[in-house]
């Protein structure tokens, strides 16, 4: 896999420049894929769900309708803009009391061992370095519950490489802080932490391979 090449703080910067307008290029067809895991995962009501990188809040509003108000979400990510994007949706949806956002890591989660029963990452995973990969996937089993479920919507690479794939990745490492997701290989990192793979399917967006897995933590 490629690797990241822009800071954290260049991309604080860049979400937060993102975050009024954020919604206006999140194409459709990337909210079905999100739609798609989200349902994939069966979050329950009265669970304890988790979105690492919650952007706008789309997925915070869905899972905190789905938990009903004996649950509780949490959301995290690095842009204050995003985060207060987030807090504005959920208050128009009158869903704030049941959400609990933070601004932070992956790499680093504020959330006590075994308090999730889910958690949820869209075109996220892929905006960590490669090193990193590992660090954020052990913070999520470290926070589910055994048999939590983890999923997790991602550009995947896929062998041999697609010439759509070839430009891409040319793009990424020419244009880091503008394109800034590369493919990695979702199935197989994820099943690297110790997560059982429950469920994969190969999805498409924008002639681009993309991939939605949901796996096990382990007891």
């Amino acid at each position: 896999m490629l690797r990241v090449h822009r800071t954290k703080a260049q991309a604080r910067a860049s979400y937060d420049r993102m975050s009024g307008s954020y919604d206006l290029f999140a194409g459709a067809f990337e909210k079905r894929l999100r739609n798609l895991a989200l349902a994939r995962m069966d979050v329950a009501p009265g669970e304890t769900a988790l979105e690492i990188g919650c952007g706008t809040g789309h997925c915070l509003q869905q899972l905190a309708e789905t938990v009903g108000p004996d649950g509780r979400v949490y959301g995290v990510d690095i842009s204050p803009g995003m985060v207060a994007a987030s807090r504005k949706r959920l208050a128009r949806a009158g869903l704030l009391e049941r959400v609990t956002l933070y601004r932070g890591d992956g790499a680093g989660l504020p959330l006590d061992d075994g308090q999730c029963d889910a958690a949820f990452m869209s075109f996220t995973l892929e905006l960590f370095d490669t090193p990193e990969i590992p660090v954020v996937l052990g913070e999520i089993g470290r926070v589910l519950k055994p048999g939590g479920r983890l999923g997790v919507v991602s550009l995947a690479r896929e062998e041999p490489l697609s010439t759509m794939v070839r430009v891409y990745e040319w793009l990424h490492q020419r244009l880091p802080r503008l394109i800034d997701c590369r493919p990695i290989y979702v199935e197989q990192v994820v099943a690297a932490a110790g997560f059982r793979i429950a469920h994969s399917e190969r999805e498409g967006l924008w002639g681009l391979p993309a991939r939605i897995v949901v796996g096990i933590a382990r007891g």
